[in-house]
């Protein structure tokens, strides 16, 4: 971890006045966009605006999930290369990289399970138990990658 440490980047990051904060700011700018627009899909998937039909709702926010990761991967390598040693060791980052990808598997299974047939459900019904079930687990680790990110900074 040294050698990502001691790179050309890493060192940019710890030794600049403004560097390390603007890359923050870049990365939470993604999280609220990651998070705003997967909530508003997964609140849908709940119950809320039934009368919004959820296909139509998914083809306008799921592009700026997608755009999000544009900020918020370049960003979030920058920060870990300035303290990699201390992220790969920390058992808050190791949980947050393990919600990431739960978080990633439990969308990939609702696109290839429940979604295909949300033209069954789209408009004023209650989507089935599978997409509902899938909403909630996504707000709750997101949730919990947000808070693991916070944690980061005071562990």
């Amino acid at each position: 971890m040294g050698a990502i440490e001691m790179s050309a980047l890493g060192m940019a990051m710890r030794q600049s006045l403004w560097l390390y904060p603007i890359v923050e700011i870049v990365h939470l700018t993604g999280i609220a966009l990651l998070f705003g627009s997967i909530a508003m899909l997964d609140l849908r998937l709940l119950g809320l605006s039934s009368s919004v039909p959820v296909r139509r709702l998914a083809s306008h926010v799921l592009p700026w999930t997608a755009a999000s990761f544009v900020l918020i991967v370049p960003s979030g390598l920058a920060m870990f290369v300035a303290h990699a040693g201390d992220f790969i060791t920390s058992p808050v980052f190791v949980l947050k990289i393990c919600l990431i990808l739960a978080a990633g598997a439990n969308a990939a299974v609702f696109h290839a399970g429940a979604f295909r047939g949300a033209s069954d459900w789209d408009v004023n019904r209650a989507p089935p138990f599978a997409a509902r079930l899938a909403a909630a687990l996504s707000l709750a680790l997101w949730v919990a990658v947000i808070a693991c990110g916070r944690l980061l900074a005071y562990t």
